[in-house]
């Protein structure tokens, strides 16, 4: 029965499917098959030995499966001797089969609108950055300012994400606007696909997240609300870390998760958390305390590093699109 009281169309559904699903007898060779994208809130009837007792995982391609799924959606689409499709798929991790689709089609029409003969990287290579960022805002005219601070942001997070030990390689760096509020953006190519993350390697992705907001302040000593995004994600790794992995040394190898959500609680519904209010200070401060922590050791690296920071922004304002291997020259 719903909690809130009265019976809604979703549990009658499941309980006429239940009953139709129990009407079945095993020598009737009846296979009932399902598929969902939101296993989580499925009611653990429907899963028990007897129902829908066997789970079948069709998880995001790896890499082999992502370069066969380009394979097949390039057959038709003339590409160039030069374009490696092992490459594409080595820079498009959780990308799935519509994603890589879109990627082929969108690099076709680029080449078609270009009186191009056969699909080449460039073409490839945009289609990725549309498909991540959205389209390129060509009227979205910054004044000098913000073309500044956007050009410092992002080069803080190259810089960190290439002075770290932990972090992917740093593929391209951009001042060029895309989708809606993407005003620049520092994409990074990861070398193999990864499965699990270490302490060390989230701490280093928290830096390079860290290193927009910190470039901003060494330079201007203010601060935009360029960071919006990259504090929403900082702060998400670290409360994980903190209430989910047992990353922290304070509170220990205890997970404050939250417990999954009934099926059909109403929108809107918060189950009470399973610790103390005491405890909730406890972690707000641990996730505050490793934010400073982050932050600190950002600075002194991009303080380190502050004539390449200046280097690297005057270039990006100049190009509005830098490499990442011309990067890597700069800083060798």
């Amino acid at each position: 029965m719903n909690v809130m009281g009265g019976h809604d169309e979703r549990e009658q559904t499941l309980n006429q499917l239940l009953v139709e699903m129990d009407g079945f007898q095993t020598n009737k060779g009846v296979i009932i098959m399902a598929a969902t994208n939101r296993p989580e809130i499925l009611d653990p009837a429907l899963l028990r030995p007897g129902r829908l007792d066997r789970q079948v995982l069709v998880d995001r391609p790896d890499i082999n499966g992502r370069e066969a799924i380009l394979k097949i959606h390039s057959k038709n689409v003339l590409l160039s001797p030069d374009v490696d499709l092992s490459k594409i798929a080595g820079r498009t991790p959780g990308f799935v089969g519509a994603d890589l689709a879109n990627i082929i089609n969108e690099a076709a029409l680029l080449a078609a609108r270009n009186d191009k003969e056969v699909v080449e990287p460039s073409d490839l290579d945009e289609a990725i950055d549309r498909v991540i960022g959205g389209l390129q805002k060509k009227n979205r005219m910054m004044n000098a300012k913000e073309k500044d601070i956007v050009a410092f942001h992002e080069s803080g997070h190259a810089i960190v994400a290439e002075s770290v030990e932990h972090s992917d390689p740093v593929h391209k760096i951009s001042i060029i606007p895309r989708g809606i509020a993407a005003l620049g953006y520092t994409q990074q190519q990861p070398t193999e696909d990864r499965y699990l993350m270490t302490r060390s390697e989230l701490i280093d992705r928290l830096a390079v997240l860290l290193g927009g907001r910190v470039a901003e302040e060494l330079k201007f000593n203010e601060i935009s609300t360029g960071a919006q995004n990259d504090l929403q994600r900082a702060t998400d790794i670290v409360r994980s870390m903190v209430t989910e992995y047992g990353m922290s040394d304070k509170l220990g190898l205890v997970s404050y998760e939250r417990p999954r959500q009934p099926m059909f609680m109403p929108e809107g519904y918060s189950s009470a958390k399973n610790y103390s209010e005491a405890k909730a200070g406890e972690i707000d401060e641990e996730v505050s305390r490793m934010m400073a922590e982050a932050h600190e050791r950002v600075q002194k690296i991009l303080t380190g590093k502050r004539g390449l920071l200046d280097q690297l922004a005057a270039l990006l304002s100049e190009k509005e699109t830098v490499q990442g291997e011309d990067l890597r020259k700069m800083m060798s």
